[in-house]
Formats: C-alpha cells, sequence, structure tokens
C-alpha cells in the first residue's frame, strides 16, 4: 500500500512538473506582459499629460526642454543599451531569425527591457513622436524569453515559441486587440504559421488580454464608429484613391528611413556619425519647432488627435499629415527607443481628414478608418495585421472587406518604394552591435535603425 502511494506521488509529481514546463511558465509570462503592458502603457500616458500640461504653460518650453531630452537618451542609449533604440519590432525579429540563445541574450535582456521603458518614458517627456506598441512588444518578448530559465534544459525551440508569445501578448495588450496580436505574430514576426507554437502563442495573448481588460475594463482603442446600413456610391472609388495616396506616403517614410544617406546633406551625415548626441538635439529642436508651428498637435503619439477626428471633436490643418511625419521621423533618426504604429495611425487619421475635401458625400469616421489602415500598412507592409488591428480598434466589422481592401493595395503601392521596413531593419540586428567606437569615415555609424545598409533587398 505504501509503495502503492509513493508510485502515486511520483508520477503526480512528475505529472505536474510536465504541466508546469508546458503550460505553466508560459501562463506567468502572459501574466506578467499583461501587468507590464498596462502600466507601461499608464506610465507614458502620465509622462505626456506632464509635457502637455508645461507646454501650455509656457508655450517656448519645447525649444529647450525636447532637443535637450533628445541629447540626454541618445548619449544614455549609445553609451549604456545599445539594442533598445527604435521600435524594438525589429529586434525581435531579428532574434526569431537568428540563434534564438545568443540574438535573445543580445537583444532581450531585462537590462534592455528596463531601458526600454525608461528611456522611452523619457523621450515622451520631452514630447517626441513616439508610440509605445514596438517597445511593449520587445518588452514583452524579452520578459518571456527570460522565462526560459525556468525551465531545466531550455533549447531553440522553446525560446522562440516564448518570444514569439511574448511580442504576440505584448501588442494584444498594448491596444486590446487579441486577433491583431496572433496575426502580428505569424505574418510579421514569423511571415508563416507553426503549428507547434499556435496553441502556446493563442494561449498567452489570451492571458495576457484577460490581465489588461482586468486592469482597464473592456474597451476599445478608439472607441466605436457609428457606420450606416448603406454605403455611399463612392466607396470604391474612394477605396483605391486612399489606398493609393497612403501607400505613396508611407512608401516614402520608409525609402526616407532606410535610404538616409541618399537625402540627408552630407554635413548633417558627418555630424550624426561624429557627435550623435549633438545630431539628436538638432533633431529634438526641429520637432519642437514643427510642434509649435502646428499648435501642439504633432506632439506625442497622435493618439488624442486620431481619435478626437473619429469622434468630430477635433479639427485639424491639412498640412497635419506633413508635419506629423516630419516630426517622426526626426523622432527616430537619432535612435531614441518608442513605436511607430500609434503615430503611424494618427498620420493615416490626418490622410483620411484631407481626403474628406474630395469625397465630402462620405462619413468623416469612415475615410479615416480607411486612411489609418492604409497608411499603418503601406508602413508596415503587412496589410492582414493593419486591417485587423485598426478593425478592433474601432470596432468596425462592418467596413471589413472595405479595410482589407485598402490595406492590400497601400501595402502593394508601397513596396514600390521600399523593402518592408521591419523586416529591412531587423538586418542590422542579426550580428553583435558594435561598441560605441569611433566611427570610419568612409562609413558613418549612425547607432540608429535608419542605416541604409541594414535595408533588405527589394522583395
Amino acid at each position: 500500500m505504501i509503495r502503492a502511494l509513493r508510485s502515486l506521488s511520483t508520477i503526480t509529481t512528475r505529472r505536474t512538473r510536465s504541466l508546469w514546463r508546458r503550460y505553466g511558465i508560459f501562463w506567468l509570462g502572459a501574466i506578467l506582459v499583461g501587468l507590464v503592458a498596462v502600466y507601461y502603457a499608464r506610465l507614458i500616458d502620465w509622462g505626456y499629460g506632464l509635457f502637455m500640461g508645461f507646454r501650455a504653460e509656457h508655450t517656448w518650453l519645447p525649444l529647450i526642454v525636447t532637443p535637450a531630452v533628445a541629447a540626454l537618451c541618445v548619449l544614455v542609449t549609445r553609451t549604456f543599451f545599445r539594442g533598445s533604440e527604435g521600435s524594438g519590432i525589429p529586434q525581435v525579429i531579428a532574434v526569431l531569425h537568428s540563434p534564438t540563445t545568443a540574438a535573445g541574450g543580445r537583444l532581450l535582456t531585462l537590462r534592455i527591457l528596463a531601458s526600454k521603458i525608461a528611456v522611452s518614458f523619457l523621450a515622451i517627456l520631452g514630447g517626441f513622436t513616439i508610440g509605445r506598441e514596438g517597445p511593449t512588444v520587445q518588452v514583452g518578448a524579452a520578459l518571456m524569453f527570460n522565462m526560459r530559465r525556468f525551465y531545466p534544459r531550455s533549447n531553440s525551440l522553446i525560446e522562440r515559441q516564448l518570444v514569439l508569445a511574448g511580442a504576440a501578448a505584448g501588442l494584444s495588450a498594448a491596444f486590446n486587440t487579441p486577433l491583431a496580436g496572433i496575426v502580428f505574430a505569424i505574418e510579421e514576426l514569423t511571415r508563416s504559421f507553426e503549428v507547434r507554437a499556435s496553441g502556446v502563442l493563442i494561449t498567452g495573448i489570451i492571458i495576457a488580454g484577460i490581465v489588461a481588460l482586468g486592469l482597464n475594463g473592456n474597451y476599445t482603442y478608439f472607441g466605436t464608429i457609428e457606420i450606416g446600413a448603406h454605403f455611399p456610391k463612392e466607396l470604391a472609388v474612394a477605396v483605391v484613391v486612399t489606398a493609393i495616396v497612403t501607400g505613396i506616403a508611407g512608401g516614402v517614410f520608409c525609402w526616407l528611413l532606410l535610404n538616409t544617406s541618399k537625402w540627408i546633406p552630407a554635413p548633417l551625415r558627418k555630424l550624426h556619425a561624429s557627435q550623435p548626441v549633438a545630431f539628436a538635439a538638432l533633431c529634438g529642436l526641429v520637432i519642437a519647432v514643427v510642434g509649435i508651428v502646428s499648435g501642439g498637435n504633432t506632439f506625442g503619439s497622435g493618439y488624442a488627435e486620431a481619435r478626437g477626428l473619429l469622434e468630430g471633436r477635433e479639427h485639424l490643418s491639412a498640412f497635419y499629415p506633413l508635419l506629423k511625419m516630419i516630426s517622426m521621423i526626426g523622432s527616430y533618426l537619432p535612435g531614441i527607443p518608442g513605436g511607430i504604429f500609434a503615430p503611424s495611425l494618427s498620420i493615416g487619421a490626418g490622410f483620411g481628414n484631407v481626403l474628406h475635401m474630395v469625397f465630402g458625400d462620405m462619413q468623416l469616421p469612415m475615410l479615416i478608418a480607411l486612411a489609418m489602415v492604409g497608411y499603418l500598412a503601406a508602413v508596415t507592409q503587412s496589410p492582414i495585421t493593419a486591417f485587423v488591428i485598426v478593425m478592433e480598434m474601432i470596432n468596425g466589422h462592418a467596413l471589413v472587406i472595405s479595410l482589407m481592401a485598402t490595406a492590400v493595395i497601400s501595402s502593394r503601392v508601397s513596396r514600390v518604394f521600399a523593402p518592408p521596413l521591419y523586416e529591412a531593419l531587423s538586418e542590422r540586428y542579426m550580428t553583435p552591435l558594435p561598441s560605441p567606437a569611433a566611427p570610419s569615415p568612409e562609413v558613418p555609424d549612425t547607432g540608429t535603425e535608419t542605416e541604409t545598409e541594414a535595408a533588405a533587398p527589394q522583395k
């Protein structure tokens, strides 16, 4: 009897350990990702609120604060936290397409996780045009990657599943868009569907989403837009025109980020290579000037402006998309941590506002939704992710076919100008980053994700 009980106890212990390794570690990691995503979002919102409060009292303050913050962010990032610059999604892609242990050990450390949060918070205090979704993806991947320590014998397959689940859960929790998290992992991060990872991936996204819902409540990121039962006759034309306009704009944006040596004047390239901190301060000054000219609308991620347009309580200039794009490029050239998704959605909303001058008979929220999808698809060249994420953000199931068509056309137009942005930027992370040494005069080291040499061949 005693022997039977011991045998049963042994079997139960082994079974429990097996379940813990197969599911428990992923569940614990997903809970942590959900918690970090929610409180990171609150931190960024609080920081931006502080900046806007100071700016309301002193309109000229960004002329001093923004350049100073830019210089500090670049100094800290280049000196102590190489690999945390930019959005973070290219780093995750690089880990998934490289030997996972080595690449993750460089790009998904707890040190980089902390710096990603801290430096992006500092940047939003300076009013930079950055989002939090890209950093949340890298933070989620880093959290899950470091959960490998709980496995007695970790391997590349386990680590890859952890990274993939953490990144997807991070995007899902950041925007409350679980479907988009799944599609993002398949379409953008891996460019394939892995059956063995799919169950773990979906479970992680669900748990992270539940944590976010528990803390924030059930909500849609941009609210719910009201679309009538009868679509206007010019909808098909509007879809094509919107897709072409946003596709060109997004393609040009990608080209500018991937081909800095072809359009930045030689003296500025030299300054960027030899004195990156001074170059960052100059970019910060440009962002501050553009922000003041726009009346403060180009500072931050652009969430408030996009939601205001959708709800009909915001009136923006026709130049808003261009000014926002300039501010966005200025925020990324120095290599400051921050995401691209939210600013892209804001720029797209601005294009929708402009196109309403042409399609005046159409509902403004409908045009804005189409343009948001178009510009995001053009920048990421991931059309399925773009239309799913916007559909979930606005609860726009009635527009699903129109959103899908806009995303597909826009991404194809964008590819004429540049290869997929994240995939191209990930190339520079496939090998260890150089230490911050004196750069070669022949090949300037920008220390950012915008190196022309990092661009992948056109596909």
